[in-house]
C-alpha cells in the first residue's frame, strides 16, 4: 500500500507563487497526478506526469503557470504554481494512477489534500 502526503500549501495573494509536494511512503513507479476541489466543485486533473517524467499533461486553465515534475529518487512529486489566481483555490491532491493513450487516469491512492487559498 502506498502513502502518500502532499504539503506545501497555504494562503497566498493573486499573482503569488507556491509549491506543493507530494511525498510517497514508497518508490513510485507509477505516473502521478495533482487534483483539485474547490468548493461546490466537482475534482478536476490539473497536472499528471509519466513515470518516468518524461511526458506531462496539463488542464487548459493552468497551462503556462503550473509545472509539474518528479524526482523518483526522493519518491517526491511536485507543483510549481505561480501567477496564482483566486480561482486557483481549492484543496490539492496527487494520486498515483496510469496513462492509456495520452490519458491520464487516476488510480487507488490519495493524499489527504493541502488547501490553497489565493485572496484577491
Amino acid at each position: 500500500q502506498v502513502q502518500l502526503v502532499e504539503s506545501g500549501g497555504g494562503l497566498v495573494q493573486a499573482g503569488g507563487s507556491l509549491r506543493l509536494s507530494c511525498a510517497a511512503s514508497g518508490r513510485i513507479i507509477s505516473a502521478m497526478g495533482w487534483f483539485r476541489r474547490a468548493p461546490g466543485k466537482q475534482r478536476e486533473l490539473v497536472a499528471a506526469i509519466s513515470s518516468s517524467g518524461g511526458y506531462t499533461n496539463y488542464v487548459d486553465s493552468v497551462k503556462g503557470r503550473v509545472t509539474i515534475s518528479r524526482d523518483n529518487a526522493k519518491n517526491a512529486v511536485y507543483l510549481q504554481m505561480s501567477s496564482l489566481k483566486p480561482e486557483d483555490t481549492a484543496v490539492y491532491y496527487c494520486n498515483t494512477g496510469t496513462y492509456y493513450s495520452g490519458t491520464y487516469y487516476s488510480g487507488v491512492y490519495w493524499g489527504q489534500g493541502t488547501q490553497v487559498t489565493v485572496s484577491s
